[in-house]
């Protein structure tokens, strides 16, 4: 049984003889107390007839998946099976990362009906939001008291990366086609292999002329043919992402982790686009997620679904069991991409130990998020403690360009970037590696 405010207002009321006649009038007191103990009685008669919240039948329907910034609707079926009108108070027990729109509705349900409350989720944080009860206060006729039950109403939605540099898709694209000969003329070279033949029109290199099928034309005079090329296909890529306690800095609005989410996205959907195959690793140590031998819409799909639920763990990151890893999800020549931290050189130790591994059998592409706040740091001088603040962001940078060029002088390559362009200079570098046959 729990009491209302109104309850609370009603007995106040009796309070109102008490002031009026003062302290001459003792009889004021006996109609304060028999006032408290007629409202008592008639919140009692109000909790008897209130409809019983162990009568009512609770279900959900919410969907599945969300991206993380969307909204979605949350609805719950409250059917009455009791003999009373149901007047109650619903608070549907959302954790408060789920971003629900209200905490508490007010429903009508008549005897033998069903209604339906709705409430607006926008999660917060990325993962699985759950609920699992229902707090169901059922009111009496007067509003004085209620009754109040929690009633089991589990369900959950599982948040997934925004994705929010799928912006940078199509003009990727655009690159990536011309990259194929769509848009430009074909070149022989270190990582192509053979397209098609077509007609020789001047200006072709007579080094492509296909003899044979020229001899083989059937129009007089015979015409050239010249055979054209295309960046090799079907290369592994494998990605890497630390899930370490460093992938927890927040640079901006997000940790650092997001920000590597998003470029193995980007990263992943034009590879794959590109003939490549992908796999993806989350790791620090032991394995968060894992997607391996998927492609097209399904590489997609599995690929944010397993990201979903990954979270910076506060342990340091085993790099020593990298290499294993990468050897379990590929035997071939792959490009590595290791997204990853270099702005702490004590961090970057065991990175560096072991990158001599990687480069020896793969191609290495190491990337790192930076703060666009400490190079604007750098720059204020305007009083002293702005002056220390340079000093210090100065000393940051230092560090951070020292562990890029130790990574170079281990035959890895290097990408740096803010938030919002490291996504699409992940995805460039490997374009250009491609280009380049280094694949």
């Amino acid at each position: 049984m729990a009491l209302t405010g109104r309850f609370a207002i009603v007995v106040a009321v009796g309070a109102v003889p008490l002031v009026l006649l003062g302290d001459t009038a003792g009889a004021a007191w006996g109609v304060l107390a028999g006032w408290v103990v007629l409202c008592a009685l008639l919140a009692a008669v109000d909790a008897r007839l209130a409809a019983s919240p162990r009568s009512l039948t609770l279900a959900r329907e919410l969907p599945a998946r969300v991206r993380l910034g969307e909204s979605v609707a949350s609805t719950v079926l409250i059917g009455n099976r009791g003999r009373r009108m149901l007047r109650a108070v619903v608070r549907d027990a959302w954790q408060p990362s789920a971003g629900a729109s209200t905490a508490r509705q007010r429903v009508r349900v008549p005897a033998g009906e069903r209604r339906a409350l709705t409430l607006t989720l926008t999660p917060t944080r990325r993962g699985e939001r759950r609920v699992e009860q229902v707090t169901v206060r059922s009111l009496g006729p007067l509003g004085l008291a209620a009754r109040q039950a929690v009633l089991a109403a589990p369900g959950g939605v599982r948040v997934l990366p925004p994705f929010l540099s799928r912006k940078h898709v199509p003009s990727r694209l655009a690159r990536l086609r011309e990259l194929d000969g769509r848009t430009a003329v074909m070149i022989r070279g270190q990582g192509t292999e053979f397209d098609s033949l077509r007609e020789y029109v001047r200006g072709d290199d007579v080094r492509s002329i296909d003899w044979r099928a020229s001899a083989r034309t059937t129009t007089l005079p015979p015409k050239l043919v010249v055979r054209t090329w295309r960046p090799e296909r079907d290369r592994r890529i494998v990605i890497v992402v630390d899930s370490s306690r460093t992938s927890a800095a927040r640079i901006g609005d997000e940790p650092r982790l997001d920000t590597a989410i998003e470029a193995s996205l980007l990263l992943s959907v034009i590879a794959d686009r590109a003939g490549d195959r992908v796999d993806l690793l989350a790791f620090d140590r032991r394995v968060r997620a894992r997607v391996h031998g998927a492609s097209g819409a399904e590489m997609l799909g599995r690929e944010v679904d397993a990201l979903a639920s990954v979270h910076p763990e506060l342990i340091e990151m085993d790099w020593r069991a990298v290499p294993g890893q990468v050897r379990a999800l590929t035997a071939q020549r792959a490009l590595v991409v290791l997204l990853t931290s270099l702005d702490s050189i004590g961090a970057a130790q065991g990175l560096l130990a072991v990158l001599g591994q990687l480069t020896a059998k793969h191609t290495v592409l190491v990337a790192s998020v930076t703060d666009p706040l400490v190079a604007e740091a750098a720059r204020h001088l305007d009083d002293r403690a702005a002056v220390y603040r340079a000093a210090a962001a100065e000393r940051a940078l230092l560090d951070t360009a020292r562990l890029a060029e130790a990574v170079r002088g281990l035959g890895a390559h290097v990408v740096t970037g803010a938030p919002e362009g490291l996504p699409p200079a992940v995805t460039d570098a490997y374009l250009e590696l491609k280009a380049a046959g280094r694949l």
